[in-house]
């Protein structure tokens, strides 16, 4: 069955014009009815289905590219093909190196935290001693 571009769009989530930027990309084909206006099928809304997937796992539209023509190359799925393992892989250690960035980010924050605590508490302790600092609160604080 032939859809249009707008019932393409509908029945995948997007917008026409993300369609044609597809089309202009080469992930999806370029064909036209006799009256020049573009059609496509169920494999469109399939392939379409699968850029969108892959593009809210974080892949960049180029890294579908493999997945697409697995997928055109009339394999039941998009991931089943050499070249879409190696996107999985490339995109795993990314996404490993990213973490152990953002891993070495939280440690210095809870390095800082558990800093800021210690003085926090040192300043309590020194405004129980007799004759000790009253703690002021920078918050808020009015001059004087």
């Amino acid at each position: 069955m032939d859809m249009r571009i707008g019932e393409l769009a509908a029945r995948a989530g997007t917008t026409t014009r993300t369609l044609r930027y597809y089309e202009a990309r080469g992930l999806l084909p370029a064909r036209r009815d006799g009256n020049g206006h573009r059609t496509y099928d169920e494999n469109d809304l399939r392939l379409l289905r699968q850029i969108r997937t892959l593009q809210d796992f974080g892949f960049d539209l180029e890294e579908t590219r493999p997945f697409v023509e697995c997928l055109r190359a009339g394999h039941p799925e998009g991931d089943s093909c050499p070249a879409s393992l190696v996107v999985y892989r490339r995109k795993l250690a990314e996404l490993d190196a990213l973490i152990g960035q953002l891993t070495a980010v939280r440690e210095t924050v809870a390095g800082q935290l558990a800093r800021a605590e210690r003085a926090r508490d040192d300043l309590a302790v020194e405004a129980l001693v007799p004759g000790g600092p009253e703690p002021l609160c920078e918050w808020g604080r009015q001059e004087r």
